[in-house]
């Protein structure tokens, strides 16, 4: 019994889950899942196939042979360069410290070839070129090869 001096006391609240933590999620319905696993399916194919037909499409490539430090101030690297005979070629070579920071870089022309009759028409050509560093170089590689399109 409650006195009218005494203030009434608040209702008790809902306990039930869907107040506490919301109503259930919405599941996807099956065919939804095939159409979303499908799409993804479709677009890892097309990735896959535009990575792999992008690297075949390159016309100049390059291997790194070796290299010798002949002192403080001078690296020479050796390396070859694979692209159409009649295509001028820039390459970008750079020495290494041992801490793995450029310390020498250099922009080397290429200068387009005549197909001969060796065994890849004079696609590939050996080159030695001299790096000029500014302290001991451990190391030198080419660091990308393109067409020279001047």
């Amino acid at each position: 019994m409650t006195s009218p001096d005494q203030p009434a006391q608040p209702a008790p609240a809902d306990t039930s889950l869907a107040n506490r933590y919301g109503a259930q999620k919405r599941r996807l319905t099956p065919g939804a899942k095939r159409i979303i696993g499908g799409a993804a399916l479709a677009a890892g194919i097309g990735f896959l196939a535009w990575v792999s037909t992008s690297q075949s499409l390159s016309d100049v490539s390059f291997k790194d042979v070796g290299y010798s430090t002949t002192d403080a101030t001078l690296a020479e690297v050796d390396f070859q360069v694979t692209r159409e005979p009649g295509t001028a070629v820039k390459c970008a070579v750079k020495a290494l410290d041992s801490k793995f920071a450029v310390v020498g870089w250099k922009v080397v022309d290429i200068p387009p070839a005549e197909a001969d009759g060796t065994a890849d028409g004079g696609r590939t050509v050996a080159q030695r070129v001299a790096v000029r560093t500014e302290s001991l170089s451990v190391s030198g590689v080419v660091d990308s090869c393109w067409a020279d399109d001047a």
